[in-house]
């Protein structure tokens, strides 16, 4: 029923007052403070490092314990200053107890600082790594040092050769007459089991500055020109060379050659285990001298040049291998079609 107006209302009940917080209540929100704080202090870290490491390479970047941290340029420059001279200093070796020494630029062996600085470059977000930039902690990054395997297996072929106790089988002329001189088996260089050790000193030296002497493992080899090579090359090119006069003939001019002026200019050397003939150009061009001035030989190209020691060469290798006179007389064919 409403309430008569001589009825005085109910009074409202009483507002319950607020409880008092807790301690755990007061130690949470200092807690969740705290944590907003250092969430804050570190955003503003990571900003201030990203800021830091807005150049090229990162700040703190290493390399061989090197700090190539800056502009690509400055990195580039840093690396070369530090390591330049030992990436260009010869490796020491030994073979066979011989001493040699072998350039890595010759052996394909470098170190590449425009790649190395290129893999180190650019921005890395990781917190963990930006935060730990500001407080000196170092980034490292990898040298890059490529090895060119066929420039290393020319160059410890040319080691072998010249450190090796093998003799190749050849053919001597001397004395107006072709003598076989047969080869001798020795030791070698082991080229497949060489090139690691090649490349672990080159890196050695470059890390270090010194890389030691190395001695370079060797094998037993037989030579590569046997006796049956040596009776060929002297039946089939030697003994007919030296028969007798080779005459090669230019235009109107000719001039001979015999058994006291070919051991001047010619000899012999292996390749791939077969004897082929060489000549000395320079011997030749003295003995013909100026015998084909004059005489202009037609090249494929329609140009007219003189007679070179090469257009020489050819005709007189052709004739040493002739039986009769005819057959011993070449001309150079100063218009070919």
């Amino acid at each position: 029923p409403k309430p008569s107006a001589d009825r005085p209302a109910a009074p409202r009940p009483a507002k319950a007052a607020a409880p008092k917080p807790t301690k755990v209540a007061k130690a949470r929100s200092k807690l969740v403070l705290l944590g907003g704080g250092v969430v804050s202090l570190l955003a503003v870290a990571y900003g201030a490092g990203l800021l830091l490491n807005h150049s090229d390479v990162p700040k703190g970047t290493t390399v061989l314990g090197v700090d190539i941290s800056g502009s690509r340029d400055e990195a580039v420059a840093k690396l070369q200053t530090a390591f330049g001279n030992r990436a260009a200093t010869p490796l020491q070796l030994t073979v066979g107890g011989k001493p040699v020494e072998l350039k890595p630029e010759k052996a394909g062996l470098s170190l590449d600082a425009q790649t190395t600085v290129r893999n180190a470059a650019g921005s890395d977000y990781n917190p963990v790594t930006v935060i730990g930039s500001l407080l000196g902690n170092e980034r490292v990054a990898d040298p890059v040092m490529p090895v060119d395997e066929e420039k290393l297996q020319v160059a410890l072929q040319e080691l072998a050769g010249t450190a090796g106790t093998v003799t190749e089988g050849t053919i001597k002329f001397d004395t107006g007459k072709a003598v076989a001189v047969p080869g001798k088996a020795g030791t070698t260089l082991d080229t497949g089991a060489s090139a690691e050790l090649v490349t672990k000193a080159f890196r050695d030296m470059v890390a270090t500055g010194s890389a030691g002497a190395v001695e370079l493992p060797v094998t037993t080899k037989e030579p590569a020109v046997n006796q049956a090579e040596l009776d060929r090359a002297m039946k089939e090119f030697a003994e007919p060379a030296m028969s007798g006069i080779a005459t090669v003939k230019a235009g109107p001019k000719s001039i001979p050659f015999g058994p006291k002026s070919l051991p001047k200019i010619l000899s012999m050397q292996a390749v791939d285990g077969k004897l082929v003939e060489k000549y000395d150009l320079e011997a030749l061009k003295a003995i013909y001298g100026n015998s084909f001035d004059g005489v202009l030989i037609t090249r494929g190209t329609g140009e007219k040049t003189p007679v070179s020691p090469q257009d020489v060469a050819g005709a007189l290798g052709k004739a040493l291998r002739g039986k009769t006179t005819a057959e011993r007389t070449v001309t150079i064919d100063t218009n070919p079609s």
